[in-house]
């Protein structure tokens, strides 16, 4: 019940939250005794604080309150924004941690630490150990952040944004790229 509760409630709920600024990272309904716990994942590309966190749960209990037809029965609402611990799934997620030390343990191949670079939709760019390297988001079995208590060193983050703007002109010069990559004629 629990389960098919949270399938109703997630676009009623994403709706509210993408309305006050964020996006929904996980919905989940569980039984609590007589009551149900209702717990909303939300994040953003700038972060949640605790203020925010607040606003998005005074939205979210208005707009519950109007459906309470759907949860028949008292509910406990929590809101929160994901922590440390959370895995990398999305591009969204890889987006959100770059320059940030990953833990990626791969579907093939031994476990690696990386410095997230940019992410496009099918693949992020880590920097692994000085090198630059391409790894697909289906390629990985799990990956997670690590807590780091100092600044990333200022080469590493250096790196990723050269290999970052070089994508960007790259991306920009498509036309004259294809033009220079053309085979030239050689002289008779």
């Amino acid at each position: 019940m629990p389960n098919e509760l949270a399938s109703r409630l997630e676009p009623i709920v994403a709706e509210a939250v993408t309305a006050a600024g964020f996006d929904l990272d996980a919905l989940d309904v569980q039984q609590a005794g007589r009551r149900k716990l209702v717990k909303v994942v939300v994040d953003s590309d700038d972060g949640v604080g605790l203020d925010e966190v607040a606003d998005v749960s005074r939205v979210l209990s208005e707009t519950l309150d109007q459906h309470e037809h759907l949860i028949a029965g008292a509910y406990t609402l929590e809101v929160t924004s994901p922590g440390v611990d959370r895995p990398l799934t999305t591009q969204r997620h890889w987006r959100r941690a770059k320059f940030r030390q990953v833990r990626v343990t791969p579907t093939e191949g031994a476990e690696f630490t990386g410095r997230v670079g940019r992410a496009d939709e099918t693949a992020v760019r880590l920097l692994v150990d000085g090198t630059i390297r391409d790894v697909r988001y289906a390629d990985v079995a799990k990956a997670v952040l690590e807590v780091e208590f100092k600044q990333p060193p200022a080469g590493e983050l250096k790196r990723l944004e050269q290999d970052a703007g070089e994508a960007a002109e790259g991306d920009n010069d498509n036309s004259e790229g294809a033009a220079a990559a053309a085979p030239e004629e050689e002289p008779r």
